[in-house]
């Protein structure tokens, strides 16, 4: 990570999802592909954040690559999803707690 962040001829770091979100400040990166896009969006949103930092000068790019008809297009599905019903409840009247179901409290917390 240090030669990434310190070498400019080193263009290239390549990091898992989980890792890429855990403590890892990369203010060196211009450019974040996610190729394995995880049910949670917010464990997305953290590995993203680590780009943008104190001390980033430039802008940072963030590109999600799905490829049709695959796992990970549903898990993109399942994101959507969680994401609709969290916005649902944040700003409801309190009518959608009312008729909030197991199976949408499940998917929220899942």
């Amino acid at each position: 990570m240090a030669r990434f962040q310190e070498d400019p001829d080193c263009r290239l770091f390549l990091v898992s999802l989980k890792a890429g979100g855990l403590g890892l400040n990369l203010t060196a990166a211009e450019y974040v592909f996610l190729l394995d896009p995880w049910w949670n969006p917010a464990v997305e949103a953290q590995a993203i954040d680590r780009t943008h930092r104190i001390g980033q000068a430039r802008p940072v790019f963030a590109y999600r690559l799905i490829a049709r008809d695959t796992v990970e297009e549903k898990v993109l599905a399942l994101q959507q999803e969680k994401r609709d019903l969290a916005e649902a409840i944040v700003t409801a009247d309190g009518s959608l707690i009312r008729t909030l179901r197991a199976e949408d409290l499940e998917l929220l917390l899942s």
